[in-house]
Parts: C-alpha cells; sequence; structure tokens
C-alpha cells in the first residue's frame, strides 16, 4: 500500500495566524487573507485543486495509452469554488478545464474517457457523494 505524507502547521488565531503547508519538494504559507480573501501564499483549496487537476489528467493518460494512443501533453486547471453552508464554508464545485494534443483521438472519444476519468481517478473518488461537484470540459487542441 502506498503511503503520502503532508504536514500542515499553523500559529496563532484564525484571522492574524499565519501557517506553513509541506509536502515532497514543497513548502508554502497559507493566512486566513490567502484562503478567504486576495492575500499572498496558497490555500489548502489551491492543493485539492492540483491533486484533482494531477489525478484527472494522469489517469486520463491512462485511459488514452489503453486506446492504443500517445497523447502528447494534457493540461488541467481546476478551479474550486468554496462556499457557505449551515456547518460553515464547503467546497461545493470542482471545475476541470482540460486542453488535450493527441494526434489521432477524436473529441467524441475524448469526452467519454475524460468522464471516466472523473469517475475513476482516485482523488475523484475520494469527493464522490461528498457535498463537492466535480465538472470536467475536455477539448482537442491543435
Amino acid at each position: 500500500m502506498k503511503k503520502s505524507n503532508a504536514h500542515a502547521h499553523w500559529t496563532g488565531k484564525i484571522k492574524d495566524g499565519r501557517g506553513t503547508l509541506k509536502f515532497t519538494g514543497y513548502e508554502g504559507a497559507y493566512t486566513f487573507a490567502s484562503r478567504f480573501e486576495n492575500g499572498r501564499g496558497t490555500n489548502p483549496e489551491e492543493l485539492v485543486g492540483a491533486a484533482v487537476a494531477g489525478c484527472f489528467s494522469m489517469y486520463l493518460s491512462l485511459l488514452i495509452t489503453e486506446e492504443g494512443l500517445t497523447p502528447e501533453n494534457i493540461d488541467t486547471m481546476a478551479e474550486v469554488t468554496m462556499d457557505r453552508d449551515d456547518i460553515g464554508p464547503n467546497i461545493t464545485e470542482i471545475t476541470l478545464d482540460c486542453k488535450v494534443k493527441c494526434s489521432g483521438l477524436d473529441e467524441d472519444k475524448l469526452k467519454k474517457l475524460a468522464a471516466v476519468s472523473k469517475e475513476r481517478c482516485p482523488v475523484s473518488r475520494l469527493y464522490a457523494g461528498g457535498t463537492a461537484r466535480i465538472s470536467v470540459d475536455a477539448q482537442l487542441v491543435g
């Protein structure tokens, strides 16, 4: 079984405190302002978006490869929407915008493979049945 690790450290009160997020090859600051306003630094929602986009892209590459094709590149941007519900802040939607360059792949097949990737990649499966809806728009590019 593969295990991965990440570390979060927080000091101080919610509004004026500071934290760091660490994982292999990355360490970045996060604050109330970087999470809920327009302050500098990262936030957990960005990292969730990166995780979903990365997992989706790799799984889509697997599916395309299983079709006997070789993707030149897969670029996926994730937009994570956070709102509030009766409990508090809540991730409500993750929208993936995926651009694929792959000779021999047609648009219809890409849409089908993207839908399968969204349903089967391990990080998407983590959110299945939860409050966050994941949607994907996949397009072939030049």
